[in-house]
């Protein structure tokens, strides 16, 4: 008897019968240990429902939802690829080739490499004319400024468009040119979490309201910038919780809130100059969290950005962009997270946690007075604990690293500054290269027993650019100590089982030369103090400082070669 699939309802199951079937699963190891801890300390749960998420917000998720929607002016998003160029000619050549090819806003970071002269400033006025545009400025008196001066007085009530600097610009007769900007990216490049980007933006957003007399006017003139991180469902909550708190925001001045714009670019911190393409990846994982999110104005940076880009990178990056707003379908729909159980509650934490920070910033008088530098040196120490430690993933710089990788010399001084996560493995990377370090595996036993131990020694060294001699599992103790006794290696691990390095490392450790250093691979906390004692270096094990631990061994090699 044949059934249709269309006719069988299968039974819900309640979150407790849930938690029963998991608590099983976990074999011992508690309940609590499905819960994790964010870097802005909200508890993220193992599972969401309905009935939680009610529980939780109540009413409050409808206005969530409601208000999120309404202060979000469209689905979909404008390409805002950055435009660079060695020269005057090269940069206007690639203004062209971007448009061509899909770009939608002009988006300029200065300062460039070549003069404002007028005849450039007056090429620019013709796309600052027709097209919309973001220009990154360090101060106002930014040569690339003047462009406003070119452009033809008839044509400047309908420019738009975004200027980001320090302090606001003030524009006359350009009323569709947005000069206020709550720009969270300096902030966020130096390890912010979420919570501090929002309540920053809130606090930014304060100080230039209190420079206009009229509200509405401000908020004409308003907007706000992220940078958007590789932590996907976090970021979608962040662009979504800065628009609930601009309702609270703009109720607090007793005004009806607008749609601001949200306009974003992917973030670089997570980028590492090894293994560049994994950079692709971020940014394409970033892109499409801003979109999801409600991002206005989406920027792309290439793969390659932190050294040279190439045209190839460029194009990848803008199609980044057009693939997710073409193809994904994702920009169809307004709000496409909405209603989401884990979205819709980690957006009500951060509302919740970023408004009392804003608060908090705001009775200490600013940014400065608050100590905000330190709090986000606390956060960034956060971010570099977890990727020397591997809490934190980094793809091909702390895990899956390939050693035989080259990186440019190249620096693009734009991002010089940010405090970046692989920075630490990098140095890694040049202090064992300089070093010249030579390291041996050496293997006791059947190979399905040491190869576990081994393979993870070689990944701890493929970190720093290394890879390891490794020999054959020796079969006899006194094979492995001739081996040692001749090795003409400067650090050698051994990778056995837990009984066999106990077994072996006496007789290995009278048989080392005294300017080898000898590390186990594993955890030994009962025979630790014995065999340091007798002249054991440490150990390698899961959940180490990498970082740490391979910066002493070069230092520790160096010490017992003298």
């Amino acid at each position: 008897m044949s059934m249709n699939m269309k006719d069988i309802e299968f039974q819900s199951a309640s979150y407790d019968q849930w938690k029963e079937e998991a608590v099983k699963a976990l074999k011992g190891k508690p309940f609590e240990s499905l819960f994790t801890k964010t870097i802005e300390n909200i508890t993220l749960e193992p599972l969401y429902t309905q009935e939680t998420l009610l529980e939780k917000l109540g009413d409050q998720l409808e206005k969530q939802v409601s208000t999120i929607r309404s202060l979000t002016e469209s689905a979909s998003f404008t390409v805002a690829q950055q435009i660079n160029g060695e020269d005057a000619a090269s940069f206007f050549a690639n203004i062209e080739e971007s448009l061509s090819r899909g770009n939608e806003m002009i988006t300029i970071y200065g300062p460039v490499t070549f003069d404002w002269s007028e005849e450039n400033l007056s090429k620019l006025a013709t796309y600052f004319s027709e097209n919309s545009f973001k220009v990154t400025v360090k101060s106002s008196e930014d040569d690339v400024l003047r462009v406003f001066d070119y452009i033809d007085k008839s044509k400047r009530a309908a420019v738009k468009g975004f200027i980001v600097a320090p302090k606001a610009i003030v524009l006359t007769d350009y009323p569709n040119v947005r000069t206020y900007a709550a720009n969270t990216v300096p902030f966020h490049n130096d390890g912010a979490n979420a919570v501090q980007e929002l309540a920053i933006a809130l606090v930014q957003a304060a100080e230039l309201a209190k420079d206009m007399d009229d509200f509405k006017a401000f908020e004409n003139q308003f907007f706000v910038q992220f940078a958007v991180d590789t932590q996907f469902f976090a970021e979608v909550a962040k662009i979504r919780a800065f628009k609930v708190l601009w309702k609270a925001f703009t109720s607090a001045f007793g005004h009806k809130a607008n749609a601001v714009p949200v306009v974003a670019e992917t973030s670089v911190r997570s980028f590492s100059k090894y293994d560049v393409y994994v950079n692709l990846l971020r940014a394409g994982n970033e892109a499409f969290s801003a979109a999801i999110g409600g991002a206005d104005v989406i920027t792309v940076h290439p793969h390659d950005a932190l050294t040279a880009l190439t045209s190839q990178s460029v194009r990848i990056a803008r199609n980044v962009s057009l693939v997710t707003k073409e193809e994904s379908h994702v920009t169809n729909v307004i709000d496409p997270a909405g209603g989401s159980y884990f979205i819709e509650s980690l957006t009500a934490d951060y509302v919740k946690k970023a408004w009392t920070l804003f608060l908090e910033i705001e009775k200490a008088g600013g940014l400065q007075a608050y100590g905000i530098d330190a709090k986000i040196e606390e956060v960034y120490n956060t971010r570099i604990a977890q990727v020397e430690t591997r809490k934190h993933s980094l793809i091909g710089t702390n895990i899956y690293a390939n050693p035989v990788d080259e990186i440019s010399t190249a620096e693009n001084a734009q991002f010089a500054q940010v405090k970046r996560i692989a920075i630490p493995f990098e140095q890694l990377r040049a202090n064992f290269a300089q070093a010249g370090l030579k390291p041996a595996i050496l293997a006791f036993g059947e190979l399905k027993n040491y190869k576990p131990r081994a393979d993870f020694v070689q990944g701890f060294f493929a970190t720093a650019g290394i890879v390891a001699h490794q020999t054959a599992g020796f079969q006899t103790i006194e094979d492995a100590a001739h081996w040692l006794e001749n090795a003409d290696y400067d650090y050698v691990i051994v990778a056995a089982t837990d009984d066999d390095t106990k077994a072996i490392l006496p007789t290995l450790l009278q048989s080392k030369k005294a300017n080898v250093v000898l590390d186990v691979a594993g955890k030994f906390k009962d025979d630790e103090a014995e065999w340091t004692a007798n002249g054991l270096n440490g150990f390698i094990f899961a959940g180490q400082n990498i970082v740490q631990k391979l910066n002493d061994v070069v230092t520790r090699v160096k010490e017992v070669q003298q």
